[in-house]
């Protein structure tokens, strides 16, 4: 094992003649001795041996900051040892020069990571944001690129409307931030949301060499755990009600009927996905889609009920024409539109609800949630469940039909005692 100190090179070569001061080097000893000289100086006096360090109380070092000195060769020493113990077994098999040339290259990255750090501690949350906003609109996510922007928007206002620079964000900014919105009465699903896309912006900045931080915050902050609401599901009796209600073809409760079956049949399709659908998705009895929100590639078959929908809507129509009125092509500026859209199907399918006799406030939401928890009553598996739906995860769905399960035990219960 090679062996390294910090000393005072007080041979007699080796002294300054201008200021009669000794160089303080790094030594290093693995087979033959070499030295780094280090750009310090000093008088045998000044030197303290067995600290290896400047003494603070010499007269020769009154002029030095000998704190920042001595921090800085510490480090350097730490450093060569620190490559040393890297090295190991390699150590056998390479000379003292070699040692010494891995040594430089190792403090050269320090320095280089060092002004990495300094010039990256003036970036701000709201530059880097900016640049993944105009990503996730080039690939079509207009939805993730306004939570981020309203996310930066929430947080340059806590900063008194200042753009907050990365190396702002401790554990205690987010502490604080979260604190005075619980104070303006937000929810904490709010909350929640605003520091998950902030969260993701600053991971990205680490990734991408953007920002070099000393810790990460969200390592030891816990953003706070959103409630869940209370699960939006129908039972298949309410689905069957809607089914049956008869409205003028062509009217605008007659498309939103037709919105919510064919969600429905597509094994609860969201509606960003129904309004990208194009003629060219369907190919053979089957309809081939990418998910938005993840990008998975989907294919669900066409039941009885989708096909006799289906006939009206593809009348005439082209390959890239979209299937339903509601056209949304993913776009950012088209993206206004989807959500006006949204909120008119959402306005119109609490009116169907009322029409059938549904108390819930339904929203196209339900759709999804109905679809999953009607399979679980059937005893289809979670497994299947969560594939049918796209789910990249079992965890998700597991969420899904969290509050069913306590349902099932219920029913369960009823027809034993009974």
């Amino acid at each position: 094992m090679a062996r390294i100190r910090l000393i005072l090179d007080s041979r007699k070569k080796s002294k300054s003649v201008h200021t009669g001061l000794y160089p303080i080097v790094i030594k290093i000893f693995h087979k033959k001795a070499r030295m780094i000289r280090l750009p310090y100086s000093t008088s045998i006096s000044g030197w303290d041996s067995n600290n290896m360090k400047l003494r603070k109380s010499a007269v020769v070092n009154k002029d030095l900051d000998c704190d920042l000195i001595n921090r800085e060769i510490g480090n350097k020493l730490n450093l060569a040892r620190k490559l040393v113990i890297e090295l190991g077994d390699t150590l056998d098999e390479i000379s003292v020069d070699t040692v010494v040339e891995n040594i430089k290259k190792k403090w050269d990255r320090e320095i280089d990571s060092e002004l990495r750090r300094n010039l990256s501690n003036e970036t701000t949350v709201n530059e880097w944001g900016e640049v993944l906003i105009k990503r996730k609109n080039k690939i079509k996510k207009p939805g993730t690129a306004k939570w981020y922007r309203d996310s930066i928007t929430a947080l340059s206002k806590f900063n008194g409307e200042k753009p907050v620079k990365f190396n702002q964000i401790t554990v205690s900014f987010l502490q604080e931030f979260e604190a005075e919105h619980l104070a303006k009465g937000n929810s904490k699903n709010g909350i929640s949301a605003y520091l998950r896309a902030i969260r993701a912006i600053y991971n990205s900045a680490i990734k991408e060499d953007v920002y070099e931080p000393v810790k990460n915050p969200f390592v030891s902050y816990r953003i706070p755990s959103t409630k869940r609401n209370k699960k939006k599901a129908l039972t298949k009796e309410k689905i069957l009600a809607i089914r049956n209600l008869q409205y003028e073809m062509g009217s605008n409760k007659w498309h939103i009927k037709n919105y919510f079956l064919s969600m429905f049949n597509c094994r609860g399709m969201n509606l960003i996905d129904l309004a990208k659908l194009r003629v060219k998705n369907i190919v053979g009895d089957r309809i081939h889609y990418g998910r938005s929100k993840t990008g998975d590639p989907l294919s669900v078959k066409i039941t009885e009920e989708l096909d006799e929908i289906l006939k009206y809507y593809l009348l005439d129509k082209s390959p890239d024409d979209f299937i339903f009125p509601i056209g949304y092509d993913g776009t950012p500026e088209n993206f206004t539109k989807y959500r006006s859209d949204r909120r008119l199907v959402n306005k119109l399918l609490k009116i169907i609800a009322d029409d059938a006799g549904i108390e819930e406030r339904m929203t196209s939401y339900y759709i999804r949630h109905s679809w999953a928890t009607i399979a679980k009553h059937l005893g289809i598996t979670t497994e299947i469940i969560s594939e049918g739906l796209g789910h990249s995860s079992l965890r998700t769905t597991e969420i899904y039909l969290k509050d069913f399960d306590s349902e099932v035990l219920d029913d369960a219960n009823d027809l034993v005692v009974s």
